[in-house]
């Protein structure tokens, strides 16, 4: 039954938001529409995301949902940079941030932790995610505090910007390196003996090219629906006094990774807490060592050159989201309560957020 419902669902709701967004419907009805409509498309990735990972193992199963989500929240910044919405990019690129870090590793800790006691992932693994979170702390404070402090002067900003976002780039593809290629073994998926489900009760329903080409319709899906939504969101947000921080960071960042939530706690629901991890620290990673960046020099190719200095409180939510997190993953094993702790922070950032 649930083979022909969650599809017929799945398409229904897909086409009744194209509809709606280029019939011109009511932006309220917009809204609930392709929110609901993101729920299944979210869980249509995160389908295909967990089959893929079954060839292609955890590490690399959720490098691909990452980089297939965060696809959508670059085109959706390039439009965002040509219209020189530089804000809201900004803001967006904090909420992916401190989203994944909090928001989707807080869920997919607390989820898998409620039916498993303790789980585990490589903690080599975990050293260096946050050894890169740092690096992504350090390129975005450094900037600021040079500028602010008046250390350097305005002309030097795009300078400056430029050599960060290059050096940023650099290390993130040299990290695919490493981690895919000379050191896959060291970095290698912990398994648990007693996984005794991954055996029969887990096996993909799908081959391995179908797998692969329901991850690119999927994700095509998720943009499309992301977009509609967000294109909502001015109308819906004035409508209930929202401010423009709060939505760029919490509410665009939260549609825009509505695919990788899914994804992410369904496959640490079944005890695969590497890829969740890989999925979460992963797209925050990629968000600031690689997006952020991009977008920099799309902006100076665009003529409408954006610097890489973010306000107090962005840095600060991104700052304390790192910190709670690298504390949290380095020992590689986690449970429910640190899940809650990864929630809480989140909950008192995102009331400071709205607040504002």
């Amino acid at each position: 039954m649930k083979k022909i419902w969650f599809p017929s669902l799945l398409i229904i709701t897909f086409l009744l938001s194209a509809i709606g967004h280029y019939g011109h419907w009511n932006p309220t009805l917009q809204f609930v529409i392709s929110a609901i409509a993101v729920i299944f498309v979210a869980g249509f990735l995160g389908k295909a995301t967990e089959s893929v990972a079954h060839y292609a193992g955890q590490r690399l199963g959720g490098f691909l949902n990452a980089t297939f989500g965060n696809a959508a929240e670059l085109i959706i910044g390039i439009l965002l940079v040509s219209n020189g919405q530089f804000e809201i990019v900004k803001a967006s690129i904090t909420g992916s941030i401190i989203g994944n870090l909090l928001l989707v590793l807080g869920l997919s800790l607390f989820a898998g932790g409620l039916k498993y006691k303790i789980q585990n992932f490589n903690i080599s693994l975990a050293g260096l995610n946050g050894s890169l979170m740092i690096l992504g702390i350090i390129a975005l404070f450094v900037p600021a505090i040079f500028l602010n402090t008046h250390a350097l002067q305005k002309e030097d900003e795009s300078v400056l910007s430029l050599v960060v976002a290059g050096i940023l780039i650099v290390a993130y593809l040299l990290w695919l390196v490493f981690s895919m290629i000379t050191h896959k073994d060291y970095l290698a998926d912990v398994t648990d003996d007693n996984e005794e489900q991954l055996a029969h009760e887990h096996e993909p329903k799908w081959s391995k090219g179908k797998s692969i080409l329901y991850l690119i319709v999927a994700t095509v899906m998720v943009a499309l629906v992301s977009e509609w939504l967000v294109d909502t969101l001015d109308t819906f947000t004035a409508k209930f006094g929202l401010s423009e921080i709060f939505v760029g960071a919490f509410v665009v960042a939260i549609v825009g990774n509505a695919a990788e939530h899914s994804a992410a706690i369904m496959l640490a629901m079944k005890n695969k807490i590497g890829a969740s991890v890989e999925i979460a620290i992963g797209s925050s990673l990629q968000i600031a060592l690689f997006v952020a960046p991009v977008l920099i020099f799309v902006s100076h190719l665009l003529g409408r050159p954006m610097d890489i200095v973010f306000t107090v409180i962005e840095l600060a939510a991104i700052g304390v989201s790192v910190f709670i997190a690298k504390s949290i993953t380095q020992d590689g094993s986690t449970n429910w309560y640190e899940g809650l702790l990864l929630l809480a922070v989140y909950g008192i950032l995102g009331v400071s957020f709205y607040l504002v």
